[in-house]
């Protein structure tokens, strides 16, 4: 295999150890009139019910079909990402901006937690890219301000917690929220698609108690300077909030309540370093909680593959490094068309240009920003394409027009929707240490 061929080979394992229908499988047994999770039983004494959202919503829902008798369900997924189930209903919906769809499938899940008795079991399967895809805005606060506070949130460089903190305190199915409204036992099962894997961030914590606070909400919209452009209503419910005024978010964990995170960015991380290991390489899990702007994380990396490929150090070629986490992009003015890991393969270009490595950075969701590649793959010949095209890397990354100018030289990478979401993942691949060609 040449080195395209082998860092293509290592996305496909991370995306295989992230699938949702296995996570399921492996997560949940079934015996006799038992359910057992991670060593948990609970007894089967009425109906199964399920509601799950995100972008692993189908794949989860299909595993729990596969095992248990489902009376009722509902999947919130991403458009594209739905597949036909057996008694759940489907809806796909907007990400990473909420829509009208996600609105209804939240409204679907109250109606099926209004059925459920206390005898009954309510199956919640969580996965990333929930907290748009799954939404009802408080009283006051209509779609179209939801939709402009999501995308002053998504462009102004705030890290995912912050930004589902304030997506907490404007919901009323966020923040454990959703919880509350479980009157039989609820068994939740969570892919992990955020930083820590800190349960009261994924998919804005809707099973979880909370410890953010109005107060941390006005402070994130102040910081990141959007508290005077956020719509009215979404200030005014904040205020009341501050003022006592409307119910603050779970503060406490429920008995009849409990979550169990079955996938994540570092289970992923692992199984490449495995593979990468067993054709012959190196392997060393730099991080799973990488965060910061993407291009400068990008300059990063390939400052690192640098050092390894004329120096040797830290670790001697042939090596394979992998980091995990969620880079963000900053965009002042109109910006152009990429996402956050195209913006690190195309910055780390200006590094590892002319040596024996490459740099492959990805989202395991198949969907990069809002565009339909994965993210980007460059190697040691990517930079200089790029300079023969005419096309002046610094420019393209202040513009964030990354897409455009890798597109030109083959460095997109498509997988497709892969139907599961544990984060990002920037594979660095080091082959030999001759230097420079």
């Amino acid at each position: 295999m040449d080195i395209r061929e082998i860092g293509l080979r290592l996305v496909g394992e991370a995306i295989k150890a992230a699938d949702p229908y296995r996570a399921v499988l492996n997560a949940v047994k079934v015996s006799d009139d038992k359910i057992i999770v991670q060593g948990k039983e609970f007894e089967i004494k009425g109906k199964v019910y399920v509601i799950a959202l995100g972008k692993a919503a189908c794949e989860m829902a299909r595993a729990i079909e596969d095992i248990l008798d489902v009376e009722d369900g509902v999947a919130v997924t991403k458009y594209g990402y739905g597949k036909e189930l057996k008694r759940i209903k489907v809806i796909e919906a907007g990400h990473p901006i909420p829509d009208e769809k996600s609105i209804l499938g939240a409204k679907e899940a109250l109606s099926i937690l209004n059925r459920a008795r206390e005898n009954d079991i309510v199956f919640i399967l969580i996965s990333g890219g929930g907290s748009a895809l799954f939404e009802l805005p408080e009283e006051g606060i209509s779609l179209e301000d939801l939709k402009l506070t999501t995308d002053l949130l998504l462009k102004s460089g705030a890290k995912i917690h912050e930004i589902n903190t304030v997506r907490k305190h404007i919901s009323k199915v966020k923040g454990g929220k959703l919880a509350k409204m479980i009157k039989g036992t609820g068994i939740v099962l969570i892919i992990s698609d955020v930083v820590g894997d800190n349960l009261e961030a994924i998919a804005s914590g809707p099973t979880v108690k909370d410890p953010t606070t109005f107060e941390d909400a006005k402070r994130i919209l102040e910081l990141y300077d959007i508290w005077e452009k956020v719509p009215e209503s979404v200030r005014l419910h904040i205020e009341r909030g501050l003022r006592g005024e409307v119910e603050e978010t779970l503060k406490e964990d429920l008995p009849n309540v409990h979550n169990f995170l079955i996938a994540s960015n570092s289970i992923s991380c692992e199984a490449i370093a495995r593979e990468a290991q067993r054709l012959g390489f190196k392997a060393y899990i730099m991080t799973t909680t990488l965060e910061g702007e993407a291009k400068d994380a990008g300059l990063f990396i390939g400052s690192i593959v640098q050092e390894i490929a004329e120096r040797g150090r830290p670790f001697e070629p042939p090596v394979v490094l992998v980091f995990g986490g969620e880079t963000t992009v900053t965009i002042e003015g109109k910006g152009g068309k990429g996402g956050p890991n195209q913006e690190i393969a195309l910055s780390a270009t200006r590094k590892i240009s002319d040596l024996e490595a490459l740099i492959v950075a990805f989202d395991t969701d198949g969907t990069d920003g809002p565009t339909d590649a994965a993210g980007g793959i460059v190697d040691g010949t990517t930079y200089k394409k790029l300079r023969e095209k005419g096309i002046d890397v610094e420019k393209v990354l202040k513009e964030h027009n990354s897409y455009e100018a890798l597109k030109k030289v083959g460095g997109l990478l498509f997988t497709g929707p892969t139907g599961t979401n544990v984060n990002s993942i920037v594979i660095a691949i080091v082959t030999s240490k001759r230097g420079r060609t």
